[in-house]
């Protein structure tokens, strides 16, 4: 069995921050029906019985033991992710979210997400996890159509695809929809009827992904043929004029959602505000005065629930100064309105006129616009954010 490797941060302050982020908390639930093969979050094929309750006590011993790092901080928003939180029974939720309310404060009308499989769906099930005060379902659907939903994998087909979200509708009234696009050997036409009839469900927020191939997936090692970048940022160029006209608001690089249904826990990421991640395989970022700390919770669900009562964290470290401009700027320029000025020293503690360089270049490429308030990305920033994140990149 590998030992924890712990970086403990210096005592040295490297930063100094005048006052803490908003406090997000994600609980990462690793099992799903089958792997897709485009997948490389950490989830793990479901093969029996799910160890439910022995689960629901190790996350609730890991988040015990992490509250000394966010003692009296309130939690504004809780996300259910995973693998497929929807697996799980309606009485090992309720025994999670109770826990949950026992030992940290949790605002009284906090965002609860969870994240759902079309695959996973009974009414009875659902209403219950509304009833136990799951307030935002997000729900997996990725495509309407079922040739494509059979090469991503997926263990639902169209019609499973709609009845999911009608079951939605019947107890949920703020409905995430994600879908992708750039699918093996899609067109842009079908690109247009899956956003288009994911609109017509007039769902609250729509998350539209670029598909990716990334490595330790079955299609990095067999690659599919997928749309070449033209006809990718095409469809993105598509995807992003027909949500307008059906009233969504682009508000991130992905992101779309009506008036007032932004989420507001991916919200705090992008903005840099805190998150602490319990569950096998889960990531923290916590502020503290003098530094910043991210966290990675043990990555196998069965070593994690051998840890979790005495040392569930397996790495740790501090971010550097050096390292804190390219991660502010990772999140923050995802939004297409980019952020506060003021916000960069508030969650870094560094002065922006640090960037005055970086900044002065982006501008210079048209990358970014800026005012005294201010720093967006331009249309061409968002289309070649990778390109705009690199300048941002410093040596240790």
């Amino acid at each position: 069995m590998t030992p924890a490797t712990i970086s403990l941060p210096s005592r040295e302050p490297v930063i100094a921050l005048t006052a803490l982020p908003p406090l997000s908390l994600y609980v990462h639930i690793p099992w799903c029906v089958r792997k897709c093969p485009y997948c490389d979050f950490n989830s793990h094929e479901a093969r029996g019985e799910l160890p439910e309750r022995q689960y629901a006590r190790a996350l609730m011993a890991d988040l015990e033991r992490a509250l000394p790092s966010v003692w009296g901080r309130r939690v504004h928003t809780v996300f259910f992710g995973g693998g497929t939180p929807s697996l799980l029974s309606a009485r090992t939720v309720d025994e999670i979210l109770s826990g949950i309310r026992a030992l940290v404060p949790l605002d009284p009308d906090a965002e609860i997400t969870l994240e759902a499989n079309p695959g996973t769906f009974e009414s009875g099930k659902f209403a219950e996890f509304r009833r136990l005060g799951i307030n935002r379902l997000s729900i997996g659907v990725q495509s309407f159509n079922a040739r494509h939903l059979k090469a991503l994998g997926r263990i639902h087909d169209d019609h499973e695809a709609r009845r999911a979200i009608e079951i939605a509708r019947t107890h949920f009234d703020n409905i995430n929809l994600d879908l992708m696009y750039a699918l093996p050997e899609q067109t842009l036409l079908e690109a247009e009827a899956d956003v288009g009839t994911a609109a017509e469900f007039s769902p609250q927020h729509i998350s539209a992904y670029h598909l990716t191939v990334e490595p330790n997936t079955y299609f990095h090692r067999y690659p599919p043929p997928v749309p070449d970048e033209s006809l990718a940022a095409d469809m993105q160029e598509t995807i992003e004029s027909l949500l307008a006209e059906h009233g969504y608001a682009h508000y991130e690089t992905s992101a779309f959602a009506r008036p007032g249904h932004q989420s507001r826990h991916n919200v705090n990421y992008w903005l840099f505000g805190d998150y602490l991640g319990i569950g096998a395989g889960a990531h923290s970022k916590i502020s503290f005065r003098d530094r910043i700390v991210r966290q990675m919770r043990w990555k196998h669900p069965r070593e994690y629930l051998e840890r979790a009562q005495e040392q569930p964290i397996q790495q740790e470290n501090a971010v550097t100064c050096a390292e804190l401009p390219f991660e502010f700027m990772m999140n923050a320029l995802r939004l297409v309105h980019g952020f506060p000025a003021r916000l960069f020293e508030e969650r870094t503690g560094l002065p922006l006129i640090t960037l005055r360089r970086e900044l002065d270049e982006a501008e210079r490429l048209g990358l970014i616009t800026r005012t005294a308030a201010t720093v967006c990305p331009t249309v061409r920033g968002q289309r070649f954010l990778n390109d705009l994140l690199q300048l941002f990149l410093r040596e240790p």
